[in-house]
């Protein structure tokens, strides 16, 4: 069972430490389109912040702007200050973790690619295995330390060809 009416993903939204920079990598190294911003957002008077977003009352969305990736991905990018506001970038471990996959036809090139712009990436391609057999990927990371993944599978995954193998 699902939620009645559900399509799809509307968007992805993160909060980034600097907006001026999150926008140059996102438009500059992924190519993401820049869409439009709104903001800033406070309730100085009441408890709106805190019953409908679960942040400190006192915060203050500076700005959030939206991107889109791909003519499909959309990514809500928002500038926070608030006060107890935590600066750490969880790691995938972390309850919170995550990270942002983007898929490309050609890994190798997406990666020289990513290099030549002075990106970080994490090692090296890994070859994925069992139901995913087919796919290689690799993490990279923003310039605010959050995590993105390239990934790639053009001739699909076993899972693809083979859905009654894997449960």
């Amino acid at each position: 069972m699902a939620i009645p009416g559900l399509q799809r993903l509307d968007h992805i939204g993160f909060t980034v430490p600097d907006l001026a920079e999150a926008d140059r990598f996102l438009v500059d190294v992924l190519g993401c389109e820049y869409m439009y911003k709104l903001g800033p957002f406070n309730h100085p008077d009441t408890d709106w912040m805190r019953e409908h977003l679960d942040v400190h009352p006192r915060a203050v969305m500076r700005e959030l702007h939206f991107y889109r990736l791909g003519g499909q991905a959309v990514f809500e990018v928002f500038e926070w200050n608030a006060p107890e506001q935590n600066t750490q970038v969880p790691r995938n471990s972390d309850v919170g973790g995550h990270h942002v996959a983007v898929y490309v036809d050609d890994l190798d090139a997406a990666i020289a690619y990513l290099e030549e712009k002075g990106v970080e990436i994490l090692s090296t391609p890994t070859v994925s295995k069992s139901a995913s057999e087919g796919q290689r990927w690799v993490y990279f990371k923003a310039p605010w330390g959050m995590y993105f993944e390239l990934c790639s599978y053009p001739d699909g995954k076993a899972f693809d060809h083979h859905p009654e193998l894997f449960d």
